[in-house]
Formats: structure tokens, C-alpha cells, sequence
């Protein structure tokens, strides 16, 4: 009986800088050797194939499989460690070839599934998304909204273009320290920053910015008059001035369709899907059909290529990473030729699908079978404990071997936090994070200074910047958490273990094998009313012990215990604690929070890894996969 490990059929994730060991026990009484089959180490392959399969009709020959040999450590039980330095998803298979027979054994099962992640996304993928045009010059008062629509109001009645003033690019680059150095975001997210119909086909005062009119081009609006910088240029100025602070940027691409006059629409109608009656085909979703979009039709081989080049040229102008609009619509062979096309010329660009109202079975075959990293999770829509329940521990195994699922506290598609009180704010925030894998959560512009006006996508509302009530330094601490904790980490662990009555949350963070330190997160999810919370005592501390600290505040705190072994802690209206059970943590935490943001030092050591590996692999190739 052969015995893989890690098992044959399952799937693992991990990231570039890592070392997977797959291990083979045979019989030790039978003379003969083991090899490895996987397609690791050749990624560009992969790739080249899958390019090819689109483009020329070529057949995938599966040229990238490869047999490494295994090492026989001792009694029949032999290994192999694989460095891992490229981005995809991979197979592997061990076998065994008795002595003077060339038919391999296998032990049963398929092949181990390995998704490998850039080494960058490895922990503290914290997300701000920014709408541009919302970033005034003077945002506490919103000079652009509603001032500018009452002053438009008579002008649009008699069928006048009134075009308001917008936020800049330079205006969001004066924010930057306040987002990613006093809060230390990571990753600062766009909408949508295309050209968008401004006197023909606008919805609402501003036009929406998913109906881009060229996506290989910024929106002027967005750019101050400069006669030494292009409104590109400026964009590029927004890339440089989030690299210089250590962070990633993402655009949203709204690749499933264009605004009504597009360029594309113009020069290019053939491919664009249209209606039995010869009209072009607008989207929609929710019962909901955007009139001012058309969808694009994917069937159409130039298209596609078309497309590729899209993210290409976003990735040639600094752009780390891509939220994927309506991702779900888009055939999943036409994902998969994109993400060949952009990781063969930037491996570690990373693609976020937004499947908001798509199939969790097409979320999961785009995350793995079309390689796109993250998608967004459900979590933002569901308010009770009952919901929770029933929702995330599938998202969480999805997550934990497919990709993360990012949770974000409000998106631009939902009613604002704060329009349901500051409570319930306070509360949804760091809830987000409490539920991420690989410290991936979100939040929309604003929530941290509890603006209550919907992000109507076809206006401007304000931010309510620099509101005396806010979170802003409780977001920085809570960032500061996700960066450093190693219960926050790649292989960390996520489990709900709440017990009892009450509309309540105890979310149990793990740290990955060899890592020291337990979170407990314990949420009270009604915004109006205390609640306590129950949960096993012997799951987060010693049961000897009663004293945790809440990372949140700093707070000494004592746990109850009952006869029967619960623990059990009161919680305030909308309360959040995220307990430890080392003080040493927070002495930790305050210092990290004295000093800049910086790179987590798991990340740099990851990164130090994957290039070691492919220096290794130009220098001395023979030798990578060469065992002791």
C-alpha cells in the first residue's frame, strides 16, 4: 500500500519563497525507486500552451509534466522538497517503479492540487478603495456634491451637459499618508478610472465609471490641466507615490463590457453581444438591466486578445493587481488565456474576481481552474449569527485552499455602515478582518470617517473626511494586527467555536505549525443591545488560566468559567475583542505602531526566498531540484 503525503486529490495553498515536501511510504522489503510527476518549475510552459490553444488552435500536449527524482530517506519512505518560485496552479503525483519492472506504482487517489501565490500576498493584504472623483480639495464639505447638483438642477431640466468638478489623482496622492501611513492600508484599490460619458448616455450627474468609453485610456476629470503631465501621467504619479510607501496598487477593470459608444463599440461592433432583434445587448444583474453598458462577446477570438492587452498595458504602467467587474459573466477559458497572457510577461500580478451574484461553483472553478488569486466573499451581506453559521465555514475551506475569499466591511454596491449608526460601524470593520485569510479585508473610502451617503457610482458624495467622530486610529491598530500577528498569516486557521444562545461571534484564529499565538475574536453583532458570548474553554486558554488582553485596546480582561467548562465574557452594543493570551503581543503591537509602516517581515522573508530560488534557477539549474 503506497501512502502519499500531502494526499493525493487534495488541495493546498501556498506561496513563492516556500518549500513543499511530498513524501512516499512504499514497502521497505521492496527494492526500487520513486519519482515525482508535476509540472512544477514550469510554469511558462504551462502557459506558452494555453496561449497557443487560443490563439492558433494548437492542442495542449501537457509538455510541462516532468518526473523529479525522490530520495529513499530510510525504511521504504522517500522525499522530495519542491522550491516553489512561480505563481499558478500545479499538479503532483508520487510513484513508485519496482526493480526491473518500468510500470509505476501509484497510490490511490488523483493529483495533489497546489495553488502557488506571489509571495507578496503571503499576509496583510489590507484594501482601501478609493473613488477618484470623491477626492475634493475640501472633502468634509463635498464642494461638488450637493452644492454643484442644486446649481445644475434648472440646467439639466432644459436638457443642458452640466459637468461638475471631480477629485483628482494628485488630490488622492495628498491622502496617502493618512491611508497608508497613519492607517496603514496596504493596497489601495480604484474604481473604474476610464473615460465615461459626459454628455451623451450619462447616468446620473457624473455617468457611471463601469461605462468606460476606453480602457486603454484615464478619464481626463481625473487630472488636473498640466502641460508637463498627460492625465496618464498623473495616474502614473498616483502608482509611483503608493510604491514609494511600500504598497500595491489595484484597478478595476470592467472587462465584461464597455459604456454605450465606446471606441471599441465604434471600430469593433462584431464583438459585442446583441439581441435577437439586431440591438446590442445591455447586462445587468439582480433584476437590474444597465442600460448605459454594453456587453462584450468573449466567442470572438480578437477579442480576447484584445483584452489581454488591456491588462498588459495597465501592468506596463506600474498596476499591481486587478479587481475583475462582473468577473463571473466572462467565460472561464477566457480567463484562463488572460492570466497566461499577463503572469507570461508579470508572474505576479494578482486578479481579484467580484462574483457578487454569481454561482460559488463558478467562483471556485475560476479560482482554480482559471488561476485568478482572490474573490470577494458574501460577508458584507449577512447581519446575524444564523447567517454566519450557515456561511463561512464553506467560504473558509474555499479560502484555505483556492484562494482567499476577501471580506470587505462596506463595498460601493451596499447602504454605508455609518448609515446605520457609528455602532454598527465600529463593529463591521474589524469583524472583516477577524474572517480573513491571509489578512485579506476591505474597506470603501469613507468608512473611516463614518460617511453615511450611499458611493451612488454616478455621483460624488462626500467622504465626511477629517469628521471628529471616526476610526482612523483604531484602523491603524487593527491594520497593525493583521501585519504582524502570525494568526494572520499564510496556513493560519479560522474556526468558529461560539456556543450558547446570543447574536454573537467567538472566531478562533490559529497560526500556521511552528508559530506561537492564538486569537480569539469575539463579536457581538447586535449594535443596539449587550450580549455574551460563550464558547469551550479549553479551545483559546489553559483552563487554569482566566486573564486574556485585547489586542484591540490594550485591555487586561478576566473570563468567566462555568461548572460545565464554558467560558464566557459580556459584551457591549456592537462590541469587538480580539483576545490574547500574551501581553507581550501588545508590547509588541505599540512599538510596531511608533514606527513607519513597513514590509512584514514575513513577506520580505518569503520574497528573499523566491529570489534565492530563481537565482539559483539561472546559475545552476541542474542543482534545484537536486536531492540529498
Amino acid at each position: 500500500m503506497l501512502e502519499q503525503t500531502p494526499k493525493p486529490g487534495s488541495r493546498i495553498l501556498l506561496t513563492t519563497g516556500t518549500l513543499l515536501q511530498v513524501t512516499l511510504q512504499t514497502d521497505p522489503e521492496q527494492s526500487g525507486r520513486a519519482v515525482l510527476r508535476t509540472n512544477i518549475g514550469r510554469a511558462a510552459i504551462r502557459r506558452h500552451e494555453i496561449i497557443a490553444a487560443t490563439e492558433a488552435d494548437t492542442p495542449p500536449l501537457a509538455r510541462d509534466w516532468h518526473d523529479l527524482t525522490m530520495t529513499n530517506a530510510a525504511n521504504g519512505l522517500y522525499t522530495i522538497d519542491l522550491p516553489l518560485d512561480e505563481v499558478g496552479w500545479f499538479g503532483a503525483k508520487a510513484c513508485f517503479i519496482p526493480e526491473g519492472s518500468e510500470i509505476p506504482q501509484w497510490p490511490a487517489g488523483d493529483n495533489l492540487a497546489i495553488k502557488v501565490s506571489p509571495a507578496t500576498t503571503a499576509c496583510a493584504n489590507t484594501i482601501y478603495t478609493a473613488f477618484v472623483r470623491q477626492f475634493g480639495s475640501a472633502l468634509h464639505h463635498a464642494p461638488h456634491t450637493p452644492r454643484n447638483a442644486e446649481l445644475a438642477g434648472p440646467l439639466l431640466a432644459q436638457g443642458y451637459s452640466v459637468i461638475p468638478p471631480s477629485g483628482t489623482f494628485r488630490n488622492l496622492v495628498q491622502k496617502l499618508d493618512t491611508i497608508m501611513g497613519h492607517m496603514r492600508f496596504n493596497i489601495i484599490q480604484l474604481l473604474p478610472i476610464h473615460p465615461t460619458p459626459t454628455t451623451f448616455a450619462r447616468m446620473g450627474l457624473y455617468g457611471s465609471p463601469f461605462a468606460a468609453r476606453d480602457l486603454l485610456d484615464v478619464d481626463p476629470a481625473l487630472a488636473e490641466f498640466d502641460t508637463r503631465a498627460t492625465p496618464l501621467d498623473q495616474f502614473r504619479e498616483l502608482v509611483d507615490a503608493v510604491h514609494a510607501r511600500q504598497g500595491r496598487l489595484f484597478l478595476d477593470i470592467p472587462a465584461n463590457h464597455t459604456g454605450w459608444a465606446s471606441t471599441l463599440q465604434i471600430h469593433h461592433p462584431e464583438w459585442f453581444k446583441q439581441n435577437p432583434d439586431g440591438s446590442f445587448k445591455s447586462p445587468g444583474a439582480w433584476g437590474v438591466i444597465w442600460e448605459d453598458l454594453v456587453e462584450l462577446d468573449y466567442s470572438n477570438r480578437d477579442l480576447r486578445a484584445f483584452m489581454a492587452e488591456v491588462f498588459i498595458f495597465w501592468c506596463r504602467q506600474g498596476v499591481d493587481g486587478f479587481r475583475c467587474d462582473a468577473g463571473y459573466m466572462i467565460p472561464a477559458e477566457t480567463w484562463t488565456y488572460i492570466v497566461a497572457r499577463v503572469r507570461d510577461a508579470f508572474p505576479e500580478t494578482t486578479f481579484m474576481l467580484e462574483g457578487l451574484g454569481g454561482k460559488i461553483e463558478v467562483t471556485d472553478t475560476l479560482l482554480a481552474n482559471s488561476n485568478l488569486d482572490w474573490a470577494y466573499a458574501e460577508s458584507f451581506q449577512h447581519y446575524d449569527r444564523d447567517a454566519f453559521e450557515k456561511f463561512l465555514p464553506a467560504a473558509t475551506a474555499l479560502s484555505e485552499t483556492n484562494g482567499p475569499l476577501v471580506h470587505f466591511a462596506e463595498t460601493h454596491d451596499n447602504d454605508r455602515l455609518a448609515s446605520r449608526g457609528e455602532n454598527w460601524a465600529r463593529m463591521r470593520t474589524p469583524l472583516a478582518a477577524l474572517l480573513s485569510q491571509q489578512g485579506s479585508y476591505g474597506i470603501t473610502a469613507g468608512v473611516e470617517w463614518f460617511a453615511a451617503d450611499k458611493i451612488a457610482v454616478h455621483g460624488a458624495p462626500s467622504l465626511n473626511w477629517d469628521s471628529p467622530a471616526n476610526q482612523v486610529d483604531a484602523l491603524a491598530r487593527l491594520n497593525a494586527i493583521v501585519a504582524s500577528h502570525p494568526a494572520f498569516s499564510a496556513a493560519a486557521t479560522l474556526s468558529m467555536i461560539q456556543g450558547g444562545p446570543g447574536n454573537v461571534l467567538a472566531l478562533l484564529r490559529e497560526p500556521p505549525p511552528g508559530e506561537e499565538g492564538k486569537i480569539l475574536g469575539l463579536v457581538n453583532l447586535d449594535p443596539n443591545g449587550p450580549q455574551t458570548v460563550f464558547w469551550p474553554a479549553g479551545r483559546f486558554l489553559n483552563p487554569t488560566r482566566s486573564t486574556a488582553w485585547d489586542l484591540l485596546t490594550g485591555e487586561q480582561m478576566e473570563l468567566r468559567t462555568s461548572p460545565d467548562g464554558t467560558r464566557a465574557v459580556d459584551l457591549e452594543p456592537g462590541r469587538v475583542r480580539c483576545l490574547c493570551a500574551d501581553p507581550t503581543f501588545i508590547t509588541k503591537l505599540n512599538k510596531l505602531l511608533a514606527t513607519p509602516p513597513a514590509t512584514p517581515p514575513t513577506v520580505a522573508r518569503l520574497r528573499r526566498n523566491a529570489l534565492a530560488i530563481r537565482v539559483i534557477r539561472w546559475l545552476a539549474p541542474q542543482t534545484l531540484w537536486q536531492q540529498k
